[in-house]
């Protein structure tokens, strides 16, 4: 991934469009972020999602979600099919054999939603728009490659992070977690082939928790919450070195280093030369000038630096709820840099704009001005989340064009 060019974009995940597919209103998006002056549309995972319509908990690590296709069912050849079990080979079978429904149905969706998918990229492409997707760290228990690859995930773990200033419980995901020597054993194949679905499939990837392959937070099956959990070792540069070998070391990653950052995690996304993640709203805490990277004089350019992401608030509800000495430091840190628009959501795009970080990305939700109800997700619940989308007719050509002056200003047009 260049990071060295300075571009920016926007996160909406395609649940989030009006119908939520690959149809139509995919394509009318990529006209509205070309015409806003827009490099990149950042996605969550495509995967199939789960009962709660999250895509971190999928039913497959490869398989693109039926819900997804935008076109009427048209006929798929045996031609198309063989030829996307050939080059499908490591997965496709699994998920034919193992998903809910007729193996003959499961392999023409897959074929089908390749189809519109790119057609959907080859469309963004000419128009110079790049897609950035998102890898989720962990799978769904009971999902396809759990069942697929019994050996290579420890059941008697669930993955989780522990307790902090936000949940005195830690959060206890549930998600199965590897057995990392086991995959060290089979060359990290499950992962290879992972990665390589995804190098195909978008323009860059986000790695998310990515400070889980040094070291992740194992919670006992059984235990209730997160609170039992303790640090384990993740694999460290061995299963990027394995991936490398396999799919070459330019491969476009995004290192998600949120969370409980160490010196290690540090070490390894700069061995790796991944541009890591910055989050605006984070910025603006007691002490965040000296201590805390997302705060705006802190910035670095190999970053990609975010107003918020899907599991924060956003920037209008940030900017209701929060202390009146974060609001107070975020106001000085927009005057210092001339930034004087009205509406605080703006201030905040804007100032993710002029960041030093080489990308740029704002939520869908923080461009419209909208509050917490258009919030994606509050980590921890599992209800009311994943379900927001964009009103029909919000984004506006005005908007548009206000977004376009405000990125050529900060020199980010393609």
């Amino acid at each position: 991934m260049n990071i060295t060019r300075r571009r920016s974009g926007v996160l909406l995940h395609i649940t989030s469009l009006p119908g939520g597919t690959l149809g139509r209103e995919a394509h009318r998006f990529v006209d509205w972020l070309a015409a806003a002056g827009q490099s990149w549309w950042q996605v969550l995972p495509v995967s199939p999602p789960d009962r709660h319509r999250s895509p971190y908990k999928s039913a497959s690590a490869f398989a693109g979600w039926r819900g997804l296709l935008g076109a009427p069912r048209a006929r798929v050849s045996a031609a198309e099919v063989l030829d996307f079990r050939e080059r499908e080979a490591y997965w496709i079978d699994d998920w034919a054999r193992m998903a809910r429904g007729p193996q003959r149905e499961m392999l023409a969706d897959q074929v089908r939603f390749e189809r519109e998918w790119r057609a959907l990229r080859a469309y963004a492409g000419e128009r110079g728009v790049q897609v950035m997707g998102d890898v989720a760290i962990y799978v769904a228990p009971g999902s396809v490659d759990h069942r697929a690859h019994p050996a290579l995930f420890n059941d008697a773990l669930v993955a989780g992070v522990p307790p902090d200033a936000f949940s005195a419980l830690g959060q206890r995901w549930g998600n199965p977690v590897y057995d990392w020597s086991a995959m060290r054993r089979d060359g990290f194949r499950w992962w290879i082939e992972r990665l390589r679905r995804n190098a195909a499939l978008f323009d860059a990837v986000r790695l998310d928790h990515f400070r889980g392959f040094v070291s992740y937070w194992g919670v006992p099956a059984t235990a209730p919450d997160a609170r039992s959990g303790r640090w384990r070792r993740g694999p460290g540069r061995a299963l990027f070195d394995a991936v490398a070998a396999q799919l070459g070391s330019e491969l476009p990653l995004v290192a998600e280093d949120l969370g409980v950052i160490t010196p290690a995690v540090e070490a390894l996304r700069d061995a790796l030369a991944l541009p890591g993640m910055l989050v605006l709203q984070f910025g603006f805490g007691p002490g965040a000038e000296r201590t805390s990277p997302h705060a705006p004089n802190n910035h670095v350019a190999r970053r990609v630096v975010y107003t918020g992401t899907h599991d924060h608030d956003t920037a209008a509800g940030w900017y209701a709820a929060v202390t009146e000495g974060e609001r107070r430091r975020f106001d000085a840190a927009c005057a210092q840099r001339g930034i004087d628009d009205p509406e605080p959501w703006w201030r905040m795009v804007r100032l993710c704009l002029q960041s030093p970080a080489a990308i740029a990305i704002f939520q869908a939700q923080d461009v419209l001005g909208l509050g917490s109800a258009a919030r994606m997700n509050v980590p921890g619940s599992e209800r009311g989340n994943w379900r927001w989308q964009v009103p029909a007719g919000a984004l506006t050509p005005a908007l548009a064009a206000r977004l376009r002056e405000a990125t050529e200003a900060a020199g980010r047009l393609g």
